[in-house]
């Protein structure tokens, strides 16, 4: 028979049979590779006892700041804060953003409580801004709590967690946008076949990806959430990012071949995601989940800081409407020698998160500057990063995303040295298109990340040091990040007087002479690819792209 204590906001009726006390009663082990292993396994999914006790323990053992609000807090101040309102007709605050509290099998007494411990979190947190995963959070947790105060200390617990390198929840809009702009870096890398039918059907790919927390924190059903949550209070936040990746696969599985509207997608994901019981079971989703050979935490942790500043520099802290990225490339002010509107559309889909909303900007273009490599250097320098598109006299076009200021060639004194980053990628759009990308990126095995501590790097000489710690870290997969067997999967970019090459080790993935007429591709180490076009070919056209932000114009 189960606690009594456990289930007096829960309705009996509707509770499901995953979660009855069906399992082990008792959970002794201590070290955190064993707890890992037990909540991926669901040692205590079945046991609504246990996981009331495991949840406890989790959240306690949560490193929080010194004044935490506690159970004797709630105490003192939910009279006043709720009154004599019911709880059902208490509004709920703004920082939710008008998400509805889950039902969760909670009762009316439940559904009540929910909204008063809410109200009482605000009252307690102004600094909360904008936090709609909350009420998903604290109606789970109401489940697992003997009366509202235990479960209000629980939230609170969580909120308040000062460990920097263990984000759980986000707490700003400026956070949260970031977390969908580093979601959709993590598609396009991961899920590269669904974030190509994204593109295709939406009109604008970020608004479909700023839905993934409601996918989890509100659209995925009791059992499969507190499956997930299970795991995210021992592993932390890239859970979410590897359920999320999870559930995106599993539907385009489902629909990749069925039509989709652009003005539905967004709907369409979120009934897949509560009707997922249809497709496939929690087990099932989290062995997916884990499946994705995912970045670092460290990386991801770099990739989120770089969104962040980002948003800061656009003035984006707090919500508004975005704008839509198909709008990045406007079609009648964009002309191209080698790309149409389109393939600049496709081209920008791939880039990341944060200069997807820059408009392209030409910086060279053979036909007008010349087909000269010193001048290519002279109007490119100064731009990060940059967009390189080849047409060769067969009409084939290739092209390469680069990263990093092609004026970083200075540093190696006339020769020919590689830089830049694992953000590099290459590609080809006619006679098909196909992209490649950093081999790292799909073979993780080639390399061990190293410590957090080697990434921070002081700021180049030239500069002074800033107080921002995003400017003190390495760019987002900066080679140093990793233990590569060898600098062949690391040459990304070089340039000299009379030559430019893009990937190296055991050939190049694009060379071009000096005078920007011939070119050769093969496959190379870096990003393991099939040659781009001919092996040796003769250029047509050569143009260099930069990302100009809207604002600046």
């Amino acid at each position: 028979m189960d606690p009594p204590g456990y289930n007096c906001f829960v309705d009996r009726d509707k509770m499901d049979a995953a979660v009855q006390d069906q399992g082990p009663k008792e959970l002794s082990c201590t070290e955190l590779a064993e707890l890992k292993q037990l909540a991926r396994q669901g040692y205590w999914a079945h046991s609504y006892a246990l996981r009331g006790k495991v949840y406890q323990r989790l959240i306690r053992d949560i490193p929080c700041r010194t004044v935490t609000p506690d159970a004797s807090v709630y105490s003192d101040i939910v009279g006043k804060i709720v009154g004599k309102h019911s709880g059902t007709s208490l509004p709920l605050p703004e920082f939710v953003d008008n998400t509805q509290v889950p039902s969760y099998c909670l009762n009316t007494r439940g559904e009540g409580a929910v909204r008063k411990i809410l109200l009482c979190i605000a009252n307690q947190f102004p600094d909360v801004s904008f936090c709609p995963a909350l009420p998903a959070v604290v109606a789970l947790l109401l489940h697992y709590s003997t009366d509202e105060a235990q479960c209000f200390e629980n939230a609170c617990r969580i909120l308040a967690c000062n460990d920097p390198s263990r984000k759980l929840v986000d707490q700003s809009f400026l956070a949260f946008e970031s977390s969908c702009m580093t979601f959709g870096d993590l598609v396009n890398k991961y899920c590269q076949a669904a974030h190509k039918l994204m593109v295709a059907v939406s009109e604008d790919v970020l608004q479909v990806y700023a839905d993934w927390q409601r996918w989890l924190f509100g659209e995925l059903p009791l059992s499969y959430f507190a499956r997930v949550f299970d795991v995210f209070l021992v592993e932390g936040y890239k859970v979410l990012y590897r359920v999320a990746l999870a559930i995106l696969k599993f539907f385009h599985k489902v629909r990749a071949g069925q039509p989709l509207e652009s003005d539905s997608v967004k709907q369409d994901i979120r009934a897949f995601v509560r009707d997922i019981a249809k497709t496939v079971s929690p087990e099932k989703l989290l062995e997916k989940a884990f499946a994705i050979r995912l970045f670092s935490r460290k990386e991801i942790q770099l990739l989120q800081m770089a969104n962040e500043k980002a948003l800061k520099q656009k003035g984006i802290t707090v919500k508004q409407k975005r704008q839509f990225v198909h709008l990045a490339v406007h079609a009648e002010n964009f002309h191209s020698e080698i790309v149409s509107v389109k393939e600049m559309r496709d081209i920008w889909s791939w880039v990341p998160e944060r200069f997807a909303l820059c408009q392209p900007l030409l910086l060279f273009s053979s036909l007008q500057h010349g087909y000269s490599l010193t001048r290519f250097y002279f109007q490119c320098e100064g731009h990060e990063p940059t967009l390189l598109l080849i047409k060769t006299t067969q009409k084939e076009v290739c092209g390469a995303y680069l990263s990093t200021d092609w004026s970083e060639r200075n540093k190696f004194g006339g020769k020919v040295g590689f830089f830049g980053t694992g953000e590099c990628f290459v590609f080809r759009l006619q006679p098909e298109v196909q992209r490649y990308e950093w081999v790292v990126i799909k073979h993780p095995e080639l390399t061990k990340p190293v410590s957090l501590e080697a990434v921070a790097a002081p700021s180049p000489p030239c500069r002074p040091m800033s107080s921002d710690p995003a400017d003190r870290l390495s760019p987002f997969l900066a080679t140093r990040h990793f233990n590569l067997p060898s600098k062949t999967e690391s040459m990304f970019m070089a340039g000299g007087n009379d030559c430019l090459i893009i990937g190296g080790g055991g050939g190049q993935a694009l060379y071009i002479d000096g005078d920007l007429n011939r070119g050769r591709t093969g496959h190379c180490d870096t990003f393991n690819n099939q040659p781009l076009c001919s092996e040796n070919f003769l250029i047509a056209a050569v143009e260099a792209w930069g990302f100009q932000d809207p604002d600046t114009q």
